[in-house]
């Protein structure tokens, strides 16, 4: 029977069974001086001074996730993501192999432990061989800091622009600049900022609003890289300094009578934890149909 250590189970009766599996993967392991008996089915298998402890550890990154909460996009938008779900088993080789082998990848024997890694993903096995970690630390799972910036953005609540001007119920005519703007929100143009861990490792993303791309409905599009610029009376008929648009026909003829809008946001998550650092990019819609009329002439 194993022993329970720090939580992990400790088994010092499955040492054949350990050598046999490291000559499979390896083909020449030599473990030391110190001799290890052969697996087989003879309960009274003497396994010298061999010591095999084992490691149970699931890797997942969809428990540790922190920000504003919420589901990404909601109706606006979506975006790609992978469950991950990868679960590893860590035995530990005692007694070391020789300074020389490979396996110990330039570290000092003395100051370092080797383990065994097998993994399993989708019920498949995944044998990833052998990793190495400072002497008396637990071998630690390999994340990927991308995965995790993923599940740091699929945290956070990103929604399409929260469009002020124009408004469905406004009166807009040809001729006449059209003011766009948005309301600025952590939800609807950041910046909005979750993080997520796992396996000791932290990863923070940053999203933000780059740009946003209007289709006007009547052919034309709008690339404004700012939230745009509310109207003021004062600037009479100014066209907007940031985000603007002149119809040049009624949209008498479009269906419902109205132009059909889509306001699409870009927005740049930055992430950065784990020892890298990247860049993700999520995109967003909202919509809305204005009525654009003829200038009405007073007789």
């Amino acid at each position: 029977m194993g022993d329970e250590v720090d939580g992990h189970e400790v088994d010092r009766s499955r040492a054949g069974l350990l050598a046999r599996r490291l000559a499979v993967l390896t083909g020449a392991l030599v473990l030391g001086s110190a001799g290890i008996a052969h697996a087989g089915d003879d309960p009274d298998v003497d396994a010298g001074k061999c010591q095999v402890v084992k490691f149970c550890v699931g890797v997942g990154v969809d428990d540790e996730t922190g920000g504003s909460g919420g589901q990404a996009g909601g109706s606006q938008g979506s975006s790609e993501s992978s469950e991950s779900k990868l679960k590893c088993k860590y035995t530990k080789v005692d007694p070391k192999p020789p300074a020389e082998h490979p396996a110990w990848k330039g570290q000092d024997p003395a100051k370092y432990d080797m383990y065994f890694r097998g993994c399993s993903d989708g019920g498949l096995d995944n044998p990833d061989g052998f990793i190495v970690v400072p002497e008396g630390q637990p071998p630690v799972p390999q994340v990927d800091p991308q995965e995790l910036g993923q599940r740091a953005v699929d945290s956070m609540t990103l929604l399409g622009p929260d469009i002020v001007s124009p408004k469905a119920a406004g009166k807009y005519t040809v001729g006449v600049p059209m003011w766009m703007w948005v309301n600025q929100s952590a939800t609807t143009y950041g910046p909005n900022t979750a993080s997520a861990s796992a396996g000791g490792i932290t990863v923070t993303a940053t999203a933000k609003v780059s740009k946003i791309v209007w289709q006007m409905g009547d052919s034309a599009s709008v690339t404004c890289n700012g939230p745009g610029t509310p109207y003021q009376a004062s600037e009479g008929m100014a066209q907007s300094p940031t985000c603007g648009h002149v119809y040049s026909k009624t949209s008498a003829g479009a269906q419902n009578g109205k132009f059909p809008v889509t306001a699409t946001s870009t927005w740049t998550i930055d992430w950065q934890g784990g020892g890298a650092a990247g860049q993700l990019i999520e995109v967003r819609q909202t919509n809305v149909q204005v009525a654009i009329g003829e200038v009405q002439v007073v007789r």
